[in-house]
């Protein structure tokens, strides 16, 4: 079917467009230093408009953060896969959250959609923030962790939500870790995937998250 002609898209004069790509430049370098909180007249200043062109542009934060962490999950998610095709499970484990944090300890902005739902960005918008980035990412979790079971490699007793429960809070660390030294977290992501690992396995005294009665104890207790 051909596109219909009632909506054509809009198309920006050559000083507005210019503007724009200002903004949005300005703006990918101030969340990558400072997070997403960033004082949006910061980025005006940058790209050496007014608040009101900002905002004639992006209405909201929200917008400005859709906008520049629209491709986002695309790394994300090319890891993901990357992981789940390595013939070694715990291997491919390993890569894919060494890969989000090599993203994370780079960019303020990033470390920011990882660890907490921010509104209007696709693939984020509605998940628990300390949980990860989006479903996505929680399924690619728990499949790595099902290979890694599987082959004998990783702990019985644990699923995605174990290990996601404790990658978020490592991730909002980041950047007083990395301010120590740029690859201490590693140093964290490898104290906290070896407690996974099968040959290491203690009895849990609780269950995950989301199998706890109202009074925190066991189903069975």
């Amino acid at each position: 079917m051909a596109p219909s002609s009632a909506n054509p898209p809009v198309r920006l004069r050559r000083d507005a467009q210019r503007n724009r790509d200002l903004l949005l430049a300005a703006a990918r370098d101030s969340f990558a230093r400072y997070g997403l909180d960033v004082p949006l007249d910061r980025i005006a200043k940058e790209a050496g408009v007014g608040n009101a062109t900002l905002y004639r542009h992006f209405p909201t934060r929200d917008a400005l953060i859709a906008e520049v962490f629209a491709d986002a999950g695309v790394g994300l998610a090319a890891a993901g896969q990357e992981a789940l095709a390595a013939e070694d499970a715990w291997t491919g484990l390993e890569r894919y959250f060494e890969r989000i944090l090599e993203l994370v300890a780079a960019d303020r902005g990033i470390n920011d959609l990882v660890t907490r739902a921010v509104p209007g960005v696709p693939g984020v918008s509605g998940v628990p923030g300390a949980i990860g980035i989006g479903r996505g990412h929680a399924a690619t979790v728990g499949a790595l962790i099902a290979r890694a079971q599987e082959q004998g490699a990783m702990r019985r007793d644990v699923d995605a939500r174990d290990l996601l429960s404790l990658f978020g809070p490592l991730c909002q660390a980041l950047p007083a870790i990395t301010a120590l030294h740029p690859d201490l977290w590693r140093r964290y992501l490898a104290l906290l995937l070896e407690g996974f690992r099968a040959r290491a396995a203690r009895p849990l005294p609780v269950p995950p998250i989301g199998e706890q009665c109202p009074d925190g104890t066991a189903p069975d207790a």
